[in-house]
């Protein structure tokens, strides 16, 4: 028999291609936004930073590393592991400056959103940046990551009906469910009733 573990490998597909999307563009956007005036700074192009480092490309490796996972296993337990991380590295997004200055009490400046002549950081295009790069882009990440863990946490009615995963129970053509024919045991025997008078 199957193990319950294993499941068809289109499960995780595309939450994981959205993972890798994601993780992409958290890892890549600060460093060739600059050429479009968006972003943090410094407003440099592909310029490193620890910043950039801490807030950026650590969770960004996080998500696509799980992204990777989702998409291309058959293990349950794998799957599952790679919405996590992936879900882990979108909270990292949301909350990881605030985390590390606040609970760490560590200063690693993220930088700030570039601005264009005459804004403030009060604008609505520096709100932009700010949602697209962390905050915005971290709720993404833990949605598409949470989606991932149910996605693989379900026994769905197409997995038992696949020849390849219950392989050695047969299968009724009418419901595509494994029959139970022939495996329960024989609980027609009828019990006397009991005597009433004594």
């Amino acid at each position: 028999m199957n193990p319950q573990g294993r499941i068809p490998r289109r499960r995780g597909v595309v939450c994981g291609l959205l993972l890798i999307l994601l993780g992409l563009w958290g890892g890549l956007a600060l460093f060739f936004g600059p050429y479009f005036h968006f972003g943090y700074t410094p407003d440099k192009v592909w310029d490193y930073n620890q910043g950039r480092l801490y807030y950026s490309i650590i969770p960004a490796a996080a998500v696509l590393v799980g992204g990777l996972l989702a998409a291309v296993t058959r293990n349950r337990a794998i799957g599952l592991s790679g919405g996590l991380l992936a879900a882990l590295g979108g909270a990292w997004f949301g909350i990881g400056q605030t985390f590390t200055a606040i609970v760490l009490k560590r200063s690693i400046p993220g930088g700030s959103p570039i601005l264009r002549s005459g804004e403030t950081l009060t604008s609505l295009h520096a709100y932009v940046e700010m949602l697209t790069l962390f905050a915005g882009l971290g709720l993404v990440v833990v949605f598409v990551g949470a989606l991932t863990i149910g996605r693989f946490s379900m026994l769905a009615a197409a997995d038992l009906a696949d020849e390849e995963y219950y392989a050695d129970y047969p299968v009724t053509p009418s419901t595509g469910f494994p029959s139970a024919t022939g495996q329960l045991p024989d609980t027609t025997t009828t019990v006397p009733p009991p005597d009433l008078l004594g």
